[in-house]
């Protein structure tokens, strides 16, 4: 007798999306070559072929009822929660929209790779009792193309243990705490951890700006945009020098 196959997971993606942003506020509804920075994360995420829903985690602000008329036009479904309490809203949008996981997306990376999502559910439906996998623990991507998932018992753990700026981040608590979570680190060579291709200032914008009035309307494949960027280099010292937040900081 063959041993019974394990079931599939279900995958549930959320992506976390709100108009207020310290360094650029608005960002996510900005246009890209006709679409918005968030209608192109959530056009790569759905085109990566590995998720069973999609809900767009947003929050209660008034000023978020811009992103839900988004969502709306999209047609993509939406839940809405507290405005720093990012956790929460994860475990809300997961309530609404059940899964065995979560790949959790953030709507400030326009240039998001199908592909590596892709990778990064394969990996994760290949090893059993994981509970957290990500391409950010030993990071040879770019900023701005990092993949996480996360198993829905384990985000409902976190629920009742992380606090601060945990509760911000929504899966630091797990990565920090290797020795109560089983976690995966994923990378991808080679190390091309120097690009930074997220959305969070002017310098961002005008880089990501300058990659989609290039490439067009399409989810461009992470080596065919870095092997183009290794001839632009005036364009990678735009924003060469912004500073990541740290942890801590929200």
């Amino acid at each position: 007798m063959t041993a019974p196959e394990r079931a599939v997971p279900r995958i549930v993606g959320v992506v976390q999306a709100r108009m207020g942003s310290s360094r650029l506020p608005g960002k996510v509804l900005r246009p890209l070559t006709g679409r918005s920075v968030l209608g192109r994360v959530v056009r790569a995420a759905t085109d990566s072929g590995v998720l069973a829903d999609l809900v767009v985690a947003t929050s209660t602000d008034p000023a978020d009822d811009a992103v839900v008329a988004e969502c709306d036009r999209l047609g993509v479904p939406w839940h809405r929660g507290p405005v720093d309490d990012v956790l929460t809203r994860f475990v809300g949008a997961l309530r609404a929209h059940p899964g065995d996981a979560v790949m959790r997306f953030t709507a400030d990376c326009p240039l998001l790779d199908p592909e590596i999502v892709a990778l990064v559910a394969g990996v994760y439906r290949a090893v059993p009792g994981l509970d957290y996998a990500s391409t950010a623990i030993a990071r040879t991507l770019p900023r701005g193309l990092d993949v996480e998932i996360i198993r829905a018992g384990a985000l409902h753990s976190l629920d009742r243990l992380a606090t601060g700026h945990h509760r911000v981040h929504v899966t630091s608590y797990a990565y920090t705490h290797p020795e109560l979570f089983r976690v995966l680190g994923v990378t991808l060579a080679p190390d091309r951890s120097g690009l930074r291709l997220t959305l969070d200032t002017e310098q961002d914008w005008r880089l990501v700006r300058a990659v989609t009035d290039h490439f067009g309307d399409v989810s461009v494949p992470l080596a065919k945009l870095a092997d183009w960027l290794d001839g632009q280099p005036a364009l990678r010292a735009l924003n060469a020098g912004v500073r990541q937040k740290r942890l801590e900081e929200s």
